[in-house]
């Protein structure tokens, strides 16, 4: 991978804005997974023990640009990196036209979208954030996919660009899973829909030898084999790609898998009656939330012959705990392999936390569509821009 790294800078009293994923959970006030800060802490840690004077900007939910809400302050974010870092963070409410740091070593700033033109990536706002700093260090992987002020458009216009050592190892992880894997490799792929997935899918088949679909995808694969799926979320018009991939799948000896069994009720709620059904007699006032037993075992004896296991998705709705039991088995499959896991996508992330599996995996990937759009072999805008940078300079 051909990008300059934080690594090869002198970061010595330079002003080194690093763009951060903070994008994390947060209700009333109180954050509700800090997986997202920790992962970032190496990459703070390494700019502040080279004496740099380091700013960091992240954005938060999808608040209207060019407003400042309460709701979408990075406020929670800057005490939860006091407490990490050991040292104050302030928050800057106002720094996109230049502010002084003072005596602060670290500062957090405000988020990157209550300003105008953000994720349209606008030239004029990107040149103001570029003319923040000396050094500008791009660690925000769960971002990479998204051409923005923030992410992309500053690299463009920045003194010096690069990785920062987040980005540089999870494109390092993703990029060689499929280098030179062991063999068996399995993919779980989980999901509501197979149009969101259908690239990755399409990439999937191609490379791994088992590909286990589960919650919707699972759904519209199993119509597609003539099986009444009942009032389950499913996709009709994608009935066709689902037999394509499978035929695919057959014709280079891969396999995927089909549930024998589902977890069905009437409706999605933790106090609604549900039953295991044979996937031939779900009923039609009925919904599939999850995989039965027979299906669990069968899965579970899959991912055990495992060398490789990619993870993306929820096998069933595990939100509620009567729908959770499938996801619960097949995480703890995965964590018991002596595979090499790598796990990605932010409902994988949720159940990785519910189940306190996050010191069982060998990776876990921060980023969503970003770690999608590297499994599907697809350029992130600003792995193009830190090369094009590059080459300029």
């Amino acid at each position: 991978m051909q990008i300059p790294k934080m690594s090869d800078f002198d970061l010595k009293n330079k002003r080194v804005l690093i763009r951060e994923d903070f994008n994390v959970p947060i209700k009333h006030g109180v954050i509700l997974s800090d997986l997202r800060i920790q992962a970032a802490l190496p990459t703070i840690k390494a700019a502040l023990k080279a004496k740099a004077k380091v700013m960091l900007m992240s954005h938060l939910g999808r608040p209207t640009e060019g407003n400042y809400d309460e709701i979408y302050s990075l406020a929670p974010v800057a005490s939860a990196l006091s407490t990490l870092l050991k040292i104050e963070v302030p928050l800057i409410q106002d720094w996109i036209d230049g502010f002084e740091m003072g005596d602060s070593q670290v500062v957090l700033l405000e988020n990157v979208r209550f300003n105008h033109g953000e994720t349209d990536n606008s030239n004029e706002l990107s040149k103001k954030m570029a003319a923040l700093c000396d050094v500008f260090v791009m660690d925000a992987f769960a971002t990479s996919h998204r051409a923005e002020s923030s992410t992309c458009g500053i690299i463009k216009y920045a003194h010096a660009a690069c990785a920062g050592p987040l980005l540089v190892d999870e494109l390092t992880v993703l990029n060689k899973i499929f280098e030179k894997p062991a063999h068996p490799i399995v993919a779980i792929i989980g999901g509501s829909k197979v149009s969101t997935k259908l690239a990755l899918l399409d990439s999937l088949v191609k490379k791994v030898d088992t590909l286990i679909a589960g919650g919707g995808i699972a759904n519209t694969f199993l119509a597609a084999e003539g099986y009444t799926v009942g009032r389950s979320l499913y996709e009709p018009d994608l009935i066709d790609e689902a037999e394509r991939l499978m035929t695919a799948a057959k014709e280079r000896g891969a396999a995927i898998p089909l549930p024998t069994d589902v977890i069905v009720a009437e409706r999605f709620s933790k106090d609604a009656e549900s039953a295991v059904r044979l996937i031939s007699q779900v009923e039609d006032s009925e919904k599939i939330f999850d995989i039965g037993p027979d299906t669990i075992a069968q899965f579970v004896g899959i991912i055990k012959k495992a060398k490789t296991i990619l993870w993306n998705g929820p096998v069933g709705a595990f939100e509620v705990d009567s729908f959770s039991k499938g996801t619960q088995a097949i995480a703890k499959a995965i964590t018991e392999s002596k595979a090499y896991k790598v796990a990605g996508g932010g409902d994988t992330l949720a159940a990785i936390e519910k189940y306190k599996l996050s010191n069982k995996l060998d990776y876990i990937s921060t980023g969503g569509g970003a770690f999608l759009a590297v499994l599907e072999g697809k350029p992130l805008p600003v792995i193009v821009a830190l090369t094009e940078h590059k080459s300029k300079h």
